[in-house]
């Protein structure tokens, strides 16, 4: 009898060693996933002067540690192949630089356009344009990944981004 005993508690103690609490896994964002959002054939507002901009907010609003990248359609090579470049960008133009750069907050973000001529000259470059906002989640911009960012394609493949669900802004 008292082997039986012995034999049970031993199993006793072996099973209830092997359940242990990772309290770090508990605070991963497991379903948090990286985000594209479109905004199409948009115009720059004058924000007086030679400064332009789109102001956007996001609804809902990103998490503080989400970081966002943000592209602009430059071109096409075909009508199913669009050329993204990643801003911030500067054109050299002949009227002299046309610059777009971006700032956001978990609330909102801001496209602007600046250059170093009247930007009225070169509307071509201020309306009808289209961007697309990438929202990565902290989560995983601190993985260590090696990710170019600068190409479109290999940020949304690295991220693991469905281009064909993207959400359009108005």
């Amino acid at each position: 009898m008292k082997k039986i005993i012995l034999i049970l508690a031993f199993i006793g103690m072996i099973t209830l060693q092997s359940c242990t609490v990772n309290d770090t896994a508990a605070n991963v964002d497991n379903d948090t996933i990286a985000e594209v959002f479109e905004l199409r054939n948009i115009n720059f507002g004058n924000d007086g002067g030679n400064n332009y901009s789109i102001y956007q907010t996001f609804s809902p609003q990103i998490y503080p540690s989400d970081v966002v990248l943000i592209y602009r359609l430059s071109g096409t090579i075909d009508s199913s192949t669009p050329i993204w470049q990643q801003i911030p960008r500067t054109l050299f133009l002949l009227e002299g630089e046309l610059d777009y750069d971006f700032d956001f907050s978990k609330e909102d973000f801001t496209i602007y356009a600046g250059g170093t001529y009247d930007l009225s000259l070169t509307p071509t470059y201020i309306n009808n344009e289209t961007f697309r906002i990438v929202i990565v989640p902290g989560y995983l911009s601190n993985k260590g990944m090696k990710v170019d960012t600068s190409d479109y394609n290999a940020t949304i493949k690295a991220f693991n981004i469905d281009d064909s669900k993207i959400k359009e802004l108005k």
